[in-house]
């Protein structure tokens, strides 16, 4: 007698998982096993995780993960190559998932990675001890967990990395103990960022042996005793400073709490029609020609290298690898704008769109590189990187960015409403927040000059923050009259009096600002905070000031949220910088207050309702 078909069906349901467990990547398998549901934490699923699935996405779209075949070579999406995850072959080398709302734990199994070498889940809210298990992977060689609430001790066996790690991050977590002393002298560790934490004990002296730093944090802990002077004297005094509180900070560059900001990233592209220019531009006649390019060994390896010849230097980060100084300097562009600081060209190169950005002479200062290897370092989903400096001879500087296709800035696309839905503005102003978040937490730096015309948004409503910190490679004169434009149009803090001051709090509120505009459809100028100021005190219904043109239904759901959103705007619009939350947190509330998909209005197109979720 056969079986009965329902039966039969789940018979081959499991025989179908057995092949496709038996099949399955061993280091996919253990992602999906282990290290997401430690990630996830909780019951609510995370929208950057849900791409992690056996069923039929390709590996090479699990997003904040990338692969390599035994040979070493990278796994890349194309036509022909969507590799799924019942590919056997495949190795994790990098999970890179900052700001992504993480809530979970640390697994101990990312310790069992063969290939694994970098690890970047700073500006999340990770909890918990370290792993033990962590110190001991085999190819890890970056990890950054800052901005998290990791607590308990340090690990000892977090110096076995030492062998081949460069940077280790752990800035602004709850880790307390006296860090332990390593049986190494981790010449090969370049960034050691243990600042705001609960460390306390003897000051770790050990750190004097560790030749190969450029940049140690040990800020906002609790040690005793004084540096050694072998630790001190290898660093400028201007770099190292000691405290009331046990307070310690030395770098190869300025203390965090000095935190610069960016500059505008279009102050005219809302007139972009009338500055571009018909006629095709060859970005190489600024430069001028030499003889062959030669390599140059970089003071800053683990990210940049420089490549020179007579022409100048060309300083390149993680994706401009492929960049050459003779296809920059003879690429041809198109100008597309003209900001006071810089003319902006949209390039081709080797098939792909670039934007250039020549920044005018006497507005940028004389040495760039060290501001520029710290901007090239951020990578997020929202954020447009920085993946070339071009230093010229003569003191030209060019910096070269991806270009976002098909996106138009925020400002332009607000003003011809062409985002009406409050759940897809919401979906920008949380890719904008997340991108802020992982600046200040995991890069620990200001942005400084947030607005709508500086958020690049796709056709799929990804927001991507462009230029941050530009003001770092600015003249104080040319950073100045970013930030008067800034005030001009409604985005500075009030206690902001120079771009010196920038810092995390004057983001938060020139994010209150944004959010703003987007929750009432009108221009900053106007002075958004004052008209909900004035609206409460006169009792009128707060809803009177929402965009007309956002359709929440039902009406009690939608608006709810929106008024939510409005509160949280306020806080962060808040006269006293200690009062506005931080971008972790502005992060965590708009998670939480996420619109759903029952708001949607029966006009609501299937196109709009199909981008919520990304």
């Amino acid at each position: 007698m056969g079986l009965p078909p329902c039966r039969l069906l789940l018979l081959l349901l499991l025989l179908c998982l057995e092949e496709l467990r038996a099949s399955a990547s061993p280091d996919a398998e253990l992602l999906l096993s282990k290290v997401k549901p430690a990630l996830q934490g909780g019951k609510n699923a995370n929208a950057e995780l849900a791409t992690w699935n056996a069923s039929a996405t390709p590996l090479c779209l699990w997003r904040g993960l990338r692969w390599c075949t035994p040979d070493g070579r990278p796994l890349r999406c194309d036509a022909g190559n969507l590799s799924l995850a019942r590919d056997p072959g495949l190795l994790l080398v990098s999970i890179r998932l900052p700001a992504a709302g993480l809530a979970g734990t640390l697994p101990p199994e990312l310790g069992a990675f063969s290939a694994l070498g970098s690890v970047y889940l700073g500006a999340n809210q990770l909890s918990g001890a370290i792993p033990l298990e962590l110190g001991n992977a085999p190819a890890l060689s970056a990890l950054d967990l800052s901005g998290n609430r990791l607590s308990g001790p340090l690990p000892a066996s977090i110096w076995n990395l030492c062998d081949r790690a460069t940077e280790l991050r752990l800035h602004g977590n709850a880790l307390a103990g006296p860090v332990p002393a390593p049986n190494t002298t981790c010449d090969g560790l370049h960034v050691l960022d243990l600042g705001a934490n609960r460390f306390s004990g003897s000051f770790p002296s050990f750190l004097a042996a560790f030749r190969g730093l450029r940049r140690l944090d040990l800020s906002r802990n609790n040690f005793s005793g004084q540096p050694p002077e072998a630790l001190s004297s290898r660093f400028p005094p201007e770099s190292f400073s000691f405290q009331a509180g046990n307070d310690y900070y030395t770098s190869s560059g300025p203390p965090a709490g000095h935190l610069s900001s960016r500059g505008v990233a279009g102050l005219v592209i809302g007139a972009m029609a009338a500055a571009v220019v018909l006629a095709s531009v060859s970005i190489g006649r600024w430069a001028r020609r030499g003889r062959s390019m030669e390599m140059l060994a970089d003071d800053d390896q683990e990210d940049a290298q420089q490549e020179q010849d007579s022409q100048g230097r060309l300083l390149v980060f993680e994706g401009g690898e492929h960049l050459t100084l003779q296809e920059v300097l003879n690429a041809t562009g198109q100008v597309v704008a003209k900001p006071s600081y810089c003319t902006v060209y949209k390039a081709k190169l080797m098939g792909a769109s670039i934007e250039l950005r020549l920044l005018r002479e006497g507005c940028c200062k004389p040495d760039a590189a060290a501001a520029a290897r710290r901007i090239g370092r951020a990578r997020h989903h929202n954020l447009v990187p920085l993946r070339a400096l071009y230093h010229g001879r003569r003191g030209e500087k060019l910096l070269v960015y991806d270009h976002v296709p098909r996106a138009r800035a925020l400002s332009d696309l607000l003003l011809l409403q062409t985002i009406t839905t409050w759940p897809r503005r919401h979906k920008v102003a949380l890719g904008v927040a997340r991108a802020l978040a992982y600046l200040h937490a995991a890069q620990g730096e200001a942005h400084g000059n947030v607005r709508a015309s500086t958020v690049l948004v796709d056709d799929m409503l990804v927001p991507r923050l462009a230029e941050h910190a530009l003001d770092r490679l600015l003249l104080p004169a040319a950073a100045e009259a970013l930030l008067a434009a800034a005030k001009a149009d409604g985005y500075k803090a009030p206690e902001l009096h120079s771009m010196a001051k920038c810092s995390a709090r004057t983001d938060v509120y020139a994010f209150g600002i944004l959010l703003l505009e987007l929750l009432m459809g009108r221009k900053p100028s106007e002075d958004l905070p004052s008209l909900v100021k004035a609206a409460v005190l006169e009792e009128t219904p707060l809803e009177d000031l929402l965009d007309a043109g956002m359709r929440p239904a039902p009406a009690e759901e939608g608006l709810g949220l929106l008024l939510q959103a409005l509160k949280l705007a306020m806080g962060c619009c808040a006269p006293v910088p200690a009062a506005r939350p931080t971008m972790t947190e502005v992060v965590r509330q708009l998670e939480d207050t996420r619109p759903t998909r029952t708001m949607y209005s029966p006009t609501e197109s299937r196109s709009d309702a199909a981008t919520i979720a990304a």
